[in-house]
């Protein structure tokens, strides 16, 4: 029996289940009704109990807790009745002999204690027990304020005001300030709430205080809430922070004894403030674009006082009591990217570094990061530059030695920055040729495992380009040297990353950031200023001007030029020559506007009445003769945009080459010839040039020679001959029947001139050898 009501297994599992069940089997002994058996039973059960104590397998306090609680089981039953209460107060009072008195006193209620005459009165018992309850859960302990004891807390303040120069450790000043806390009674929050305010007077001494409060064993909100109380003083109408106060909340921070998300809600503004006023900024540039774009015509007056309203727009000053962005800005000094990334997630994109002093602390910290791959693979030969001291801080970013360190945490970096790496051309110049170098390694690495590891870096230096140094020189002052030295670095992309480069520039750039969008609206508004004045009187001032706003934005410059050559073509002529001062760069964007204009979907490239080309086409053929032969323009570009028009069956576009074939060449094509040109065209090139055609060949030796180089560079002139003279006879049989029969003769003759004339050039500009092994026989063709 005693097996059954006390096994092992409930001795070993004693405060889980086997005292309930041991209870439980008690109240199922009351509720049978009384025999010699239960008797029995009941004597067995205490006697195993008693047994179990003795023997160590149950603790004397857990034996004689047990007995006390069958009693208090007990003593439930009994409440109501008189009879059995009273025989219950004789059997607890005859068993006070077994249960101490503590015991019974814990867990009988006041009125049986004070019938067994444990204590005097239940009543006062009871009061006594409330206000014990009252001392233990809900007085504070007492602790001496600074108002009420300034001996302890001067002599505090005096520990933490020494000379931390000489070696003085922080654990010898903690044991100090503990003996004063036990010998003043001191209150350990204001202590702590006086450590951080010499802190931030003292904030310099960061080896000192960290390591202090480190030490000091408080709880991370409490430290967090003392930081909160502190931000929320100094959040007045009028109030302005300290950057003292950034600078500590920053290294507590970075030595994770604060958690961010517990201070963040103590700082302003909130962040759907920040957003309204993100959406607000690019409301107000788009109006402001819209004012540029109107067409009016006001005086120069009211013109005046729009410029002045816009310049005021434009320094137009953010809250400067923003303490998000002054914690932002202590946690980029110090070097914390991780938490300083946080807070920039959490606000629309490049809020905070639109705010000059964020984008200039993140420049800092990128020179820091850069500085040993810069000095390895970036300075110039012969250049000498101030070496910049490395972040020691475990926290920091780690900085780069190679190019596969760049994307660690360069690249993220660059991204948050975006367009407003336009504070630091330093840092810009530093990046382009950091990118320069990797292309170098990228395009003599011989390995193709190598290669396709630096794949990664090199479509991260594409992204680079994209987001941030393109939008970045957008928003510089007409810095030409910035535009060449983005040149040295982009040259080396083939042509197709590069208009993929300047197409994204174009058309979806200037619309992510308030500030590119005022940009672009300027610049469209400087254009036409420039090119309702431009004659062949003006054009080097004009030119001049157009040189300087080219440099920053010539996408949006170009578009408008191109756009008016459309519409006037008696501009080509001094838009040409007033071109001579653009930049390396400006001549590639040139050159990719010129193509986006020609593709353009939206132009019909026929006349209304179907039977002649476009007026806006040939003026943009003319255009192209006259710019790729004067200016030093890859033509990679243009050639293959006229090779893959024949590919899709068009031949509108052979008259942009026979242009360029023929400014550039000098090879005419003459419908009616006298006797004395066909007498010249029977000699050699002096003559053909001399008297073969009626307009006057300049010399184009040079121009020539880069016409040649790009076709045979890029393995394009056999394809432009095969196409040209298939699309002759396409023009006529293919698509003969949807033109007019006036249009196919010109397209028809068209092609025909601008194959003999491309046949002539190669036959005139290619040697012998060239010429058999770049043209195969007419067998094989």
């Amino acid at each position: 029996m005693a097996a059954a009501i006390l096994p092992l297994d409930c001795l070993k599992n004693w405060d889980k289940y086997g005292k309930n069940e041991f209870l439980q089997f008690f109240q199922e002994l009351t509720g049978k009704p009384s025999c010699h058996e239960l008797v029995k039973d009941l004597q067995t059960a205490l006697y195993e109990l008693c047994c179990h104590v003795i023997q160590g397998s149950l603790k004397v306090d857990a034996g004689v807790s047990l007995l006390a609680d069958i009693m208090v089981d007990i003593e439930t039953g009994c409440l109501e009745e008189k009879q059995k209460r009273d025989l219950f107060t004789q059997l607890v009072g005859a068993s006070l002999i077994c249960v101490p008195d503590g015991v019974l006193k814990e867990r009988l209620d006041p009125e049986t204690l004070e019938s067994l005459g444990l204590i005097k009165q239940a009543q006062q018992f009871n009061q006594k027990i409330v206000k014990i309850k009252t001392k233990l859960f809900y007085k504070q302990q007492k602790f001496n304020l600074l108002r009420e004891e300034n001996e302890g807390y001067a002599k505090l303040i005096t520990e933490l005001g020494q000379d931390l120069s000489r070696s003085l450790s922080s654990h010898l000043v903690l044991e100090n300030i503990k003996s004063l806390i036990g010998c003043f009674n001191l209150d350990p929050n204001r202590v702590l709430d006086i450590i951080l305010e010499v802190y931030e007077c003292r904030s310099e001494h960061d080896d000192f205080f960290i390591p202090l409060i480190k030490s000091y064993m408080c709880e991370h909100q409490t430290l967090c809430h003392m930081l909160g109380f502190k931000f929320k003083f100094h959040q007045e109408p009028n109030g302005e922070t300290p950057s003292s106060l950034y600078h500590i909340a920053a290294a507590l921070l970075q030595h994770n004894l604060i958690v961010l998300e517990d201070l963040y809600v103590h700082l302003i503004p909130l962040d759907s403030s920040i957003v309204e006023e993100h959406k607000r900024e690019i409301l107000e540039a788009k109006q402001i674009a819209r004012k540029l774009t109107m067409v009016v015509v006001p005086s120069e007056k009211t013109e005046d006082k729009e410029k002045d309203k816009e310049k005021d727009e434009d320094k137009m000053e953010k809250p400067s009591n923003n303490q998000k962005l002054g914690l932002l800005e202590a946690l980029l000094k110090i070097g914390d990217w991780r938490h300083a990334q946080s807070i920039m997630d959490q606000m629309p994109a490049y809020y905070a570094t639109s705010h000059k002093v964020i984008a200039v602390q993140l420049c800092q910290l990128l020179h820091l990061v850069i500085e040993p791959l810069y000095r390895r693979a970036g300075v110039p030969k012969g250049a000498k530059g101030r070496l910049l001291t490395a972040l020691h801080d475990k926290q920091a970013p780690r900085a780069a030695e190679h190019f596969d360190d760049l994307s660690r945490d360069v690249f993220t970096m660059l991204c948050y920055l975006g367009p407003h790496l336009s504070h630091d051309p330093i840092l810009f110049a530093k990046v382009v040729r950091l990118g320069k170098s990797f292309m170098k390694e990228y395009l003599s690495e011989g390995r193709q495992d190598v290669r396709d590891n630096l794949e990664v870096s090199l479509s991260c230096f594409l992204s680079i380009a994209d987001q941030v140094l393109l939008p970045s020189l957008s928003l510089m002052e007409c810095n030409a040297c910035m535009s060449e030295e983005l040149w040295g670095f982009f040259k080396l992309f083939p042509y197709q990353h590069r208009y993929r480069l300047y197409g994204q520039w174009k058309n979806e750039t200037y619309g992510s950031h308030p500030l590119l969008v005022k940009v672009k609206a300027q610049t469209v508004d400087r254009a036409k200023y420039i090119m309702k004045r431009l004659t062949k009187e003006n054009v080097k001032p004009s030119g001049r001007q157009i040189g300087k706003l080219s440099h920053s934005n010539p996408t949006i410059l170009f578009d408008y030029i191109l756009s008016q050559i459309q519409w006037y073509d008696n501009l080509i002529s001094p838009v040409v020559d007033s071109l001579k001062y653009l930049t390396s760069l400006n001549y590639d964007v040139l050159a990719y506007c010129i193509i986006e204009a020609l593709a353009n979907p939206e132009k019909e490239k026929m006349k209304h009445d179907d039977t002649t080309i476009s007026s806006w086409l040939q003026s943009l053929a003319s255009l192209c003769g006259a710019v790729f032969r004067k200016y030093p323009i890859d033509l990679a570009g243009l050639l293959q945009y006229v090779t893959n028009q024949l590919k899709a069956g068009k031949s509108f576009d052979l008259l942009i080459l026979k242009e360029v074939v023929q400014k550039m060449a000098g090879i005419e094509i003459t419908d009616e010839m006298t006797l004395e040109q066909l007498e010249a065209m029977t000699g050699g090139e002096q003559l053909k040039a001399e008297g073969g055609y009626f307009g006057q060949i300049r010399n184009t030796k040079k121009s020539s020679q880069r016409l040649k180089e790009a076709l045979l560079d890029h393995e394009l002139a056999l394809p432009l001959c095969l196409l040209m003279a298939q699309q002759r006879n396409g023009v006529v049989f293919s698509e003969g029947g949807e033109k007019h029969l006036k249009l196919v003769g010109k397209l028809y003759d068209q092609c025909h001139d601008t194959l003999l004339q491309f046949g002539g050039f190669l036959a005139s500009n290619l040697s012998t050898e060239d010429y058999i092994k770049r043209v195969p026989s007419v067998d094989v063709l």
